[in-house]
């Protein structure tokens, strides 16, 4: 990982902490971060194996038969309810599990979601490469989805927790990283197996999940929990004040674990943490957990990462070049993932949504002028025209790795104080999943419906999402997360909310409350 390039190079403390990256936190933000594979390994492998022709002939036969029907549209091949049932339960599962991996990540720790999420996806690999129906098939997207869902709401949470201020945003985008890792790894894996004659390759795509789920359960078993977690279990300031020392190089950590108490503090007086971020003064944080990931996947990220070997063999690429055009588009954001992971601390959030918001705007527009002028419902479209849609869709996908991919993930876990972090991840993954759901029921039918215009629509939601970034998020590089919250007390529209006459307001409210639960004299 790049994460490696500032391990020798001290920080100068932010929020007045000081410290360094240390050998010590680049390794358990490592191990931990690997879990981001186990997502990228599923997007990237359920959209290969629904390209292979041995897979669709075994448990979806009609799409198999409208493939070879030349009478049937172009856009509308791979329009099946029962196929785009496989590819999207896993997130309903995921979603519905994000909710408990919530309570247990709070209760017990970010490490035992890990273990959690792990074994269970383990479970779900075995199912997936022994498959021999279609009801197999789907136990397999729901373990999956289940292991997901518990994954997804503890990494980031731990990557932010355990990484420095100064350098937060470089190792919380490692999670992003694994993610483009995992999709390569899958991309790679499908485009070698497809060639396999015996026709049983999607076996080995589907059952190889287990080898990144089996590292990242027994790397957990070895992690350490957060500070923030060991002071907000038990309040052994001793034990997380060694840990602090260890992961920053220095035994001057005061500040910091000062800070982590007085967040611990909140945290156990906020007994019922999804009711308490809809209070008032949590209401930018709720915001931007609901908003970000939203428009995280109406950028159309998804379409690529489950349909881009589809949309690459219906624009008339063969069976191999429209797997190895998607290995293409994926080594692409993963240059753009160790990119942002340089740059993000030193340009701030802010910047790279914006820029990268510009980029995927123009790349849907030219994929959707291409189609318009060059693809018609039946025929193929010229190869030279197919690559040029390749080539914008890599700019598509870097645009998206250096930005709203990353930037899902760390934005809504530093915005959060400890209160109700647990609660805003669990909110921004189910999130992700209900939308990667929707998506990912409603793409094929769209596409069949609308065709290129899809592309556009995808563009307008793009346009829509830079400029919400730009009028309501303010900077939050390199600020602890501990003293977040003046961000919002500065910023234009939500310091009416969260300023003085906010708090006033918000304290008004509580009077009211406890007048109520008090019982009458």
């Amino acid at each position: 990982m790049a994460i490696g390039a500032f391990v020798d190079a001290p920080a100068a403390g932010s929020g007045g902490y000081s410290g360094r990256v240390t050998p010590f936190v680049v390794l358990t933000c490592i191990v931990a971060g690997s879990g981001g594979i186990l997502f990228g390994y599923d997007l990237g492998i359920s959209g290969g194996v629904t390209s292979m022709d041995s897979f669709l002939k075994t448990f979806f036969p009609e799409v198999y038969r409208h493939k070879q029907d030349s009478n049937v549209s172009n856009y509308c091949q791979f329009d099946s309810e029962l196929l785009t049932v496989f590819t999207s339960s896993l997130y309903i599962a995921g979603l519905i599990a994000t909710l408990f991996a919530s309570f247990v990540t709070r209760r017990f720790g970010r490490r035992a979601s890990m273990l959690i999420g792990g074994t269970v996806f383990i479970a779900g690999s075995a199912f997936g490469g022994a498959a021999v129906n279609v009801p197999m098939l789907l136990l397999n997207r729901i373990l999956l989805g289940i292991g997901l869902g518990f994954t997804n709401q503890s990494i980031p949470l731990y990557l932010s927790e355990m990484a420095p201020p100064q350098y937060r945003g470089a190792i919380n985008n490692g999670f992003e990283l694994s993610i483009s890792i995992g999709i390569l790894i899958a991309n790679i894996l499908n485009y070698c197996v497809v060639k396999l004659a015996a026709g049983w390759g999607w076996r080995i795509s589907l059952s190889m999940a287990a080898v990144p789920a089996t590292f990242l359960t027994i790397g957990a078993i070895f992690l350490p929990e957060t500070p923030s977690f060991i002071i907000q279990r038990d309040g052994d300031t001793d034990k997380a004040r060694a840990l602090l020392q260890k992961l920053r190089g220095t035994t001057s950590v005061q500040n910091e674990l000062d800070d982590l108490v007085s967040a611990s503090n909140l945290s156990r007086a906020a007994r019922y943490p999804f009711r308490k971020i809809f209070k008032r003064k949590y209401r930018p944080q709720l915001a931007m957990v609901l908003l970000i990931p939203f428009f995280n996947q109406l950028t159309g990220i998804n379409v690529m990462n489950f349909y881009a070997p589809v949309m690459f063999r219906t624009i008339g690429l063969k069976e191999s070049a429209s797997l190895l055009s998607s290995v293409v588009t994926r080594l692409c954001a993963t240059f753009a993932n160790i990119i942002a992971m340089l740059v993000v601390d030193r340009f701030g959030r802010r910047k790279l949504f914006l820029v990268g918001g510009i980029q995927m705007i123009l790349s849907q527009l030219a994929v959707g002028a291409i189609l318009a002028a060059e693809f018609k419902d039946n025929g193929l479209m010229d190869k030279d025209y197919a690559f040029l849609v390749l080539i914008t869709m890599c700019v598509f996908v870097a645009g998206f790795a250096w930005s709203w991919g990353p930037l899902t993930f760390l934005v809504p876990t530093e915005i959060c104080p400890l209160e109700i972090r647990s609660a805003g991840q669990s909110i921004v993954v189910a999130v992700v999943f209900l939308m990667t759901f929707v998506i990912g029921q409603t793409f094929l039918a769209v596409l069949c419906r609308i065709k290129s215009g899809t592309f556009f629509l995808f563009a307008a939601w793009i346009c829509v999402m830079t400029l919400v970034v730009y009028l309501f998020l303010p900077e939050t590089k390199k600020l602890p997360m501990e003293q977040m919250e003046q961000v919002w007390r500065r910023h234009w529209f939500w310091k009416k909310i969260v300023g003085e006459e906010g708090d006033k307001e918000e304290e008004e409210k509580e009077r009211q409350e406890k007048k109520i639960d008090s019982p009458s004299s």
